[in-house]
């Protein structure tokens, strides 16, 4: 490899989420829990979707040339920037966007809250599909809607969509929003054009607008293909909100931004509104940046991490078969997330958790908080 991923970088003493803070009840707590003076004790944070691994060299480089200036004021984004991304879009899945479509968000959850906010009224209903990336769900109650469940089916170990069951939630009239996630997380699927073809159609005919979490498109295992939902079908294109982003991609989260693709005019100025309702007006001048530089020059970076997670992957199979057979992993397609089956341990949620914080010295999400 290029790159090397072996190495343990030490993230403690840089206000990490992840390396230096626990939640309890919702409430962040600093501590020490993950230094490594404690041996085998350590607690190890695997509950985030934050890589560890450096970001590409050449991302590296453009932010510390553009931090050498030393001034750090407004910014806003030039060609340059709407080239990379729409270039990474196109040569990576064969989709021609446009520089007018894109808007600019402090990243995709601020952004499905303000979908939300924008296209439901409070009262009404947004469909998600449990067991989901929970932040949607806040993102529906703290805009007065409602949320209803088009639930997965676990089927011989995989997840697959419930059409009948969309099919007949699509239709109360109240139901005006789906939020779609694909790649999904947590249980890793990379949805078929078959299967974004039958959701599309489906709240299509009801008049359900689509919005469509893709920040995870990028990390797809071998073999798999990734479709964006907007390039199914040419009708799904001016009722669908696309949310991308290379913050998972290439570990640049903490620099807030992401490019929300909304092609159909009328509502693309609507969201605009919304977010300057709030003041949100100008990216941050680092994630710009940084985006510009992996979406150009991170390529082969990306896919080595992927090589890497997967052998991750293979090792962590291998181990859990030999030492905790009772565990079920659910195989997954993209993401570098897993979801895992721990119900053969016979344990209530709080049993689990204790267990995996005290004795494993695991720190994980628990599966109840993505719904049943």
């Amino acid at each position: 490899m290029t790159y090397d991923f072996d190495r343990e970088i030490d993230r403690r003493g840089t206000n990490c989420v992840k390396w230096e803070f626990v939640f309890k009840d919702d409430v962040p707590i600093f501590g020490d829990h993950a230094d490594p003076k404690y041996g085998r004790d350590r607690l190890l944070p695997m509950w985030v979707a934050d890589m560890d691994f450096r970001c590409p060299p050449a991302v590296i480089e453009a932010l510390t040339e553009r931090a050498q200036q030393g001034i750090f004021g407004y910014s806003m984004p030039c060609d340059s920037y709407y080239d990379a991304v729409i270039s990474w879009i196109d040569r990576r899945y064969g989709w021609q966007t446009e520089r007018d479509w894109i808007v600019i968000t402090p990243g995709v959850v601020p952004a499905v809250n303000m979908a939300v906010e924008t296209f439901v009224e409070p009262g009404q209903k947004v469909l998600v599909q449990q067991p989901v990336y929970y932040p949607f769900f806040d993102a529906i109650r703290n805009n007065g809607a409602e949320i209803i469940s088009n639930s997965l089916l676990y089927e011989d170990g995989r997840y697959v969509m419930d059409f009948d069951d969309l099919a007949q939630k699509a239709a109360d009239p109240d139901v005006t929003m789906a939020i779609l996630c694909s790649p999904h997380n947590p249980v890793g699927r990379v949805w078929t054009a078959e299967e974004l073809t039958r959701f599309g159609q489906i709240c299509r005919e009801n008049g359900v607008l689509v919005v469509a979490d893709e920040i995870h498109c990028d990390l797809i295992y071998s073999g798999e293909k990734f479709t964006p939902f907007a390039a199914v079908d040419e009708r799904f294109l001016q009722e669908s909100i696309i949310c991308t982003a290379a913050s998972k991609s290439f570990n640049l989260a903490g620099l807030k931004i992401s490019n929300i693709i909304i092609p159909d005019e009328e509502m693309r100025q609507k969201f605009a509104e919304t977010a300057w309702s709030h003041g949100l007006f100008g990216p941050n001048t680092f994630g710009l940046v940084a985006v510009e530089a992996a979406y150009n020059y991170g390529e082969e970076w990306l896919a080595e991490v992927m090589a890497y997670v997967e052998e991750n992957y293979r090792f962590m199979v291998d181990y859990i078969a030999e030492h905790l057979p009772q565990l079920k992993i659910v195989r997954p397609e993209g993401t570098y997330l897993i979801w895992a089956d721990f119900r053969a341990l016979g344990l209530d949620p709080e049993a689990r958790k204790e267990m995996m914080m005290e004795v494993a010295k695991v720190y994980l999400d628990e599966g109840e908080m993505f719904g049943p």
